[in-house]
């Protein structure tokens, strides 16, 4: 059992920078991938980000690349999301998620992910 905890979230005008934190309450190893999905009321849930610990590679979806970096401490058992240029559609409910196997091909699916922190809100409005 691995707990997933994230901080960070809040309320931003458009255009600002947010930080999102998740960090997992043990080790994690080579074959983990986490990342970061997000809901809105109203819509499904969207992948956002992960990154696998073996290599780092990284992985978007459509909608917030080239404005959000997804990053990760293995020491720390912990990944951030870099959000920056954020828009009123960004807002939502991000969950941090963690898969400890799946292929690459997966990792935008939720149901690839085990663990799964309680969520964070984040607001993006004038």
């Amino acid at each position: 059992q691995v707990q997933l905890v994230e901080s960070g979230g809040g309320l931003v005008q458009p255009g600002d920078s947010l930080r999102l934190s998740c960090t997992a309450s043990q080790r994690t190893s080579n074959n983990w991938a986490m990342g970061w999905f997000r809901q809105a009321p109203g819509k499904e849930r969207e992948f956002v980000a992960t990154i696998r610990w073996n290599g780092g590679a990284r992985y978007y979806g459509d909608s917030v690349k080239g404005r959000f970096t997804i990053s990760k401490d293995s020491v720390k058992n912990t990944v951030y999301l870099q959000m920056n240029s954020l828009k009123p559609e960004d807002t939502a409910v991000y969950y941090c998620a963690a898969a400890p196997s799946g292929i690459t091909s997966t990792l935008g699916r939720a149901d690839t992910y085990y663990y799964w922190g309680q969520g964070t809100q984040v607001t993006v409005s004038s």
